[in-house]
């Protein structure tokens, strides 16, 4: 199993990017997808989460500016960054808790990360 997220680069403050990540593998069900970030010399922290539901779990900072949604056929989540700060600098990290076929039991996955930065 594995996540693989594409997107990020360079952005000018107030601008907008878009990640997406995809999930691989055999895989029973997804429960939760999403992203968390960290800033040099900071820990990891949420950004935004959606369950299988629907429901959003999201970091005040994101609030309003950020959108997270998922295609669960194709085992995908995408993550819309508008209005975009320096501060939203950091690696971002796609994170899925999800039933792998071998083991049949939940248990959280990481993608490599994906370098996002804000600066004019």
């Amino acid at each position: 199993v594995q996540l693989q997220a594409s997107g990020g680069g360079l952005a000018q403050p107030g601008g907008s990017l878009r990640l997406s990540c995809a999930a691989s593998g055999p895989i029973f069900s997804i429960d939760t997808m999403g992203w968390y970030r960290q800033a040099p010399g900071k820990q990891r922290e949420l950004v935004i989460t959606i369950t299988k539901g629907g429901s959003i779990n999201y970091a005040d900072s994101v609030k309003g500016r950020f959108t997270i949604s998922r295609d669960d056929a194709k085992k995908l989540v995408f993550l819309q960054m508008n209005s975009l700060k320096p501060e939203d600098t950091a690696v971002y990290y796609c994170y899925s808790r999800l039933v792998p076929i071998a083991t049949m039991t939940r248990k959280d996955y990481w993608g490599r990360g994906t370098q996002v930065t804000v600066s004019s």
